[in-house]
């Protein structure tokens, strides 16, 4: 049977949970995730963990934080004075806002706090910080 080398494209079936067993993503329902091993298009972790599998194959994967999203980086949070923000600007916790840097450059945030005087937008990517778990199965190889 052919194994998967880097280089090759592959179609893989997955779901991924967090430490609690919550799923954050899954395949289940969709198209198989097709992407080429090894090019950078996944999360390290799991890239690295496709070589040599063969199709059928089906395997769970532990993937520490810093092999996927990173760590959390508290320069990624910033407060801003209430009175800055719109009224018509939902501030419910979790909500995701796009705002404009300095730079004229646009990014997902996330309300993570909000006082009487400030809101507390964070910009780290959902899972920074969080070791991730998937189960996979390979699709094919193409």
């Amino acid at each position: 049977m052919t194994q998967v080398k880097t280089g090759d494209t592959v179609r893989i079936h997955y779901t991924g949970t967090l430490a609690d067993g919550t799923t954050f993503d899954s395949s289940a329902g969709r198209d198989p995730l097709e992407f080429t091993v090894g090019s950078g298009q996944i999360i390290p972790g799991l890239d690295k963990a496709i070589p040599g599998m063969t199709v059928g194959d089906k395997k769970t994967v532990e993937v520490p934080s810093d092999e996927a999203y990173g760590p959390m980086h508290p320069e990624a949070r910033q407060a801003v004075p209430r009175q800055e923000i719109p009224d018509h600007i939902p501030l419910d916790l979790g909500t995701q806002l796009q705002v404009q840097t300095p730079t004229g450059q646009t990014m997902q945030v996330v309300v993570a706090e909000v006082t009487e005087t400030e809101v507390t937008l964070d910009a780290n990517h959902p899972l920074a910080g969080k070791d991730l778990t998937f189960a996979i199965e390979l699709i094919e190889i193409a």
